[in-house]
This record gives C-alpha cells, sequence and structure tokens, in this order.
C-alpha cells in the first residue's frame, strides 16, 4: 500500500551496484547484476512473499498428511541440491490451476490441479526437482537484479530492515509475490532447471524416467489443444515444447543411462496413490467449484450459486467451496445465506483471507463493529487488499478510531489512487480532514 521512489529505496536499503556481478552458485559464473542479493536477502524475500503467494492460490490444501508427504519427497531433494542450507519449505496450494512455483530462497509450492494429474512420487521429485533447479540457479532473484522486479524487491528488503508502518511491508511482499508468481521463465532457465532437476532425482534414488513420464504428459496436453487452466498456469510461466522434452530425454540417456530397469532408483507408485488417496476424492467437487467460478465470472451469478451448492454438498466442509458460495451470496446481496456459510468456513480454516474479509463485511453490515474489525483485520494481516483496507478503514470510523481510518484511507488512496476504493479512500480522508 505504501509507493516509494527508486530512488528513495536505493538509498534506504543502499546495496546498488551500479554495474556489479553476482556469482551463480550452480554454475559458478558471475552474472550482470543492477544491485546484489546476498543469501540471507534471498531468503528473507521468499519468506516474507511466500505466505502472500499462497493466499493469492487459494491457501494451502487442507490435508496435513499429504502436505508431510509433500514436504518429505522436497527436503529429500533440497539436501542433494547444490544449497542444500536453504530453508526450504514445500506446499500444496488449494488451486485447480495446474501449476507450481519457487520462490527465492527455497519457498515452493505445488498446487492440487498438478498434483492430482500425477501417477507416482518419481513425476513430483521431477517437479519439485525442477522448481528447486530455479532456486539454485536464483533465477527468480537473476529477474529483479535485472530490473524486471527491482522496485518490489528493493521495498521489501527496505522494510525488513526498517519500521514498516501497519500493512505495508505484507502489502510489498503481497506485490512482491504477485510479480514472481507472473514472472515467466526463460528458455534457457527452463533447460537449466530441468536437467538439474534430473540431477536432484537421481542423487536422491528417484527414477528419471518420472520425469521423461510428466513431460510426456504436458506434451499430449499441448499436442491435443491445452485447456485453458494448463495455459493459464503451467504452460504460461514455464514455457514447454517438444525440443524441451526431447532434451531431457537426451539428456538422462548421455548422463544417467545406467538407471534405466535399475532396482536402485524408484517411481514409488504406491506411496503415492495412499498419500494422494483424499486429494482424489476431492475431485469431482472441486471440478463444480470450477464450473461454478467460471459461471461467475460469467455474470450468471445464480447458476454459480446453484453449483457451488452442489459442490458444497458432494464435499460439505471443505473451506475454498463454502468460502465460494457464501462470497458469491454476498454478490447476490443475500447476506442471511451468505453468513453460515462464511463462518463454517472460517471455524474449519481460519487462514484464508477471502473467508475471513467475507465473515468481517456481515459482522459490518449487522453493526457487529468489533468482530468486523477482528476479522477484517485478520483478512489483512493475511493478504492485505485495497478492497479490504477500505472496509476496514470504515470499521475504525464506526469505533471512533480517526487516527487508524485515516491511516488506512491514506494507505488505500496512495496504493489504488486511480481505482474504486482508492478514490473512496481519498474521498473519506478529505471529508475527515474537514472536521
Amino acid at each position: 500500500m505504501a509507493r516509494l521512489s527508486l530512488g528513495l529505496l536505493i538509498a534506504s536499503v543502499g546495496m546498488l551496484v551500479v554495474s556489479g556481478c553476482a556469482v551463480n552458485p550452480v554454475t559458478g559464473r558471475q552474472e550482470l547484476a543492477l544491485f546484489s542479493v546476498s543469501a540471507s536477502q534471498e531468503i528473507s524475500l521468499g519468506q516474507q512473499a511466500f505466505p502472500k503467494a499462497v493466499q493469492q492460490m487459494g491457501g494451502e490444501f487442507r490435508d496435513p498428511a499429504l502436505q508431510q508427504y509433500v514436504d518429505r519427497v522436497g527436503q529429500r531433494l533440497g539436501q542433494v541440491s547444490q544449497r542444500p542450507e536453504l530453508p526450504y519449505q514445500f506446499k500444496v496450494v488449494n488451486d485447480s490451476t495446474p501449476n507450481a512455483f519457487a520462490l527465492p530462497g527455497g519457498s515452493i509450492a505445488i498446487t492440487r490441479g498438478l498434483l492430482v494429474n500425477m501417477e507416482n512420487e518419481a513425476q513430483l521429485a521431477s517437479v519439485l526437482g525442477h522448481e528447486i533447479g530455479h532456486v539454485t540457479a536464483r533465477h527468480s532473484v537473476q529477474a529483479m537484479q535485472r530490473g524486471t522486479l527491482m522496485g518490489i524487491g528493493l521495498a521489501v528488503l527496505g522494510a525488513t530492515t526498517g519500521q514498516a508502518a501497519y500493512g505495508a511491508l505484507a502489502q510489498q511482499a503481497g506485490a512482491l509475490a504477485a510479480g514472481l508468481l507472473e514472472n515467466s521463465y526463460s528458455r534457457d532457465q527452463e533447460r537449466q532447471a530441468d536437467q538439474l532437476g534430473i540431477d536432484y532425482m537421481v542423487q536422491a534414488g528417484y527414477d528419471p524416467q518420472g520425469g521423461v513420464q510428466l513431460q510426456e504428459f504436458f506434451f499430449r496436453k499441448m499436442e491435443g489443444g491445452a485447456e485453458p487452466m494448463w495455459l493459464a498456469g503451467l504452460f504460461r510461466t514455464h514455457p514447454f515444447s517438444k525440443e524441451r522434452m526431447g532434451n531431457v530425454e537426451a539428456y538422462i540417456q548421455q548422463r544417467y543411462a545406467h538407471t534405466r530397469n535399475n532396482p536402485r532408483y524408484v517411481m514409488n507408485t504406491d506411496a503415492f496413490r495412499s498419500a494422494t488417496t483424499r486429494l482424489r476424492q476431492t475431485k469431482p467437487a472441486y471440478d463444480l467449484y470450477d464450473k461454478a467460478r467460471e459461471l461467475e465470472r460469467s455474470g450468471q451469478l445464480s447458476q454459480a450459486i446453484a453449483t457451488y451448492q452442489q459442490a458444497a454438498t458432494a464435499l460439505p466442509d471443505e473451506p475454498l467451496i463454502l468460502t465460494g458460495l457464501g462470497m458469491a451470496y454476498l454478490r447476490a446481496d443475500n447476506v442471511a445465506s451468505a453468513r453460515p456459510h462464511l463462518q463454517r468456513a472460517v471455524q474449519l480454516d481460519g487462514g484464508y483471507f477471502q473467508s475471513r474479509f467475507g465473515l468481517g463485511f456481515i459482522h459490518l453490515k449487522e453493526n457487529r463493529v468489533a468482530d468486523a474489525v477482528r476479522e477484517l483485520e485478520a483478512s489483512m494481516e493475511l493478504m492485505p487488499t485495497t478492497q479490504a483496507g477500505y472496509i476496514l478503514g470504515g470499521a475504525y470510523e464506526k469505533q471512533g478510531n480517526r487516527t487508524k481510518a485515516l491511516e488506512l484511507y491514506k494507505a488505500v488512496a496512495e496504493a489504488d489512487p486511480r481505482g474504486q476504493y482508492g478514490q473512496a479512500a481519498a474521498k473519506r480522508i478529505g471529508e475527515l480532514e474537514r472536521r
């Protein structure tokens, strides 16, 4: 929510290198860098942005056993990489779009929508190994060093070392997360990450044919006309081609021919099937949820609500589905129907910003101001948005807390000067300051 000029950011962080170089930990080569990022700063960037990235992708998928399983596989790969000292963390995020992403310093996620398409642990290892390759080669850091995300990265680093105003650090971290999630890798970076991922798989005892299987699956998706979710996810940020698939097969044949039909290198199909049992059971309900979201996006709100209801009937205690239904009822101005679904979603999982926001909005509408402030503050802590910030400002006003309201309105107006909430906040600032 707070914007700082690039000059002030550079001065506050004090780390601009006009024509400097950074050493790639994988290749050992020096690379041109507009500013240097130390390993500790890289870790800090990732750890600040990762929770916001997870929120933007639907929050964590609610299956602790699966989360632990994926983390174990990831940790096994991270320990054989060139940077085993990084504090790796691996999450399954509750998003149907097939995708995986890595943030600086070892924070890595895979979506429910990609994981449900896999058949064995070696395939999972190939995706996580690939993402670890992006981390070890510092590909996201390179994007910042070359200027793509320079201002946001400096803002987060500056805020982490100083005294950030309320919500400012979280908002900057959210902006960094969004920028990194949108960042596409080059063909050379994808090739390097593919090869590093295969290296890590073999060193960790996985059959690299799992990687070939997954590449072949991706190729079939592309050849058959990729569905919108694949084009919006993995294939957008991780460009795929037949050449890339051929390069992976050739690399394995050249370096790891000894792994073929070698029992020392495993697929672990049974373990994977067992760990993903609940994931596969939830798929029909989430297919309905995705259909409802598409209906809602196309303006067919009543049909969307009916479809959300079908999804909630099929999977009654899934917080994300309940949140979707509750928020759709709110958009239809049906607060009475929205309330129980959002209350249940928060009761099941209070760690998702959208359900906390929706419940806070209902409390405010029904004049339960203290409850509204509690829920809206929780939503802002999880994932600051200009909408929640503006509404929380209104809740502070109702409490008689003019100072906090003004602080938040100013942050919203600065972050979104031409948007609906930024303009509304600017108007409220003028009215409050004239009193």
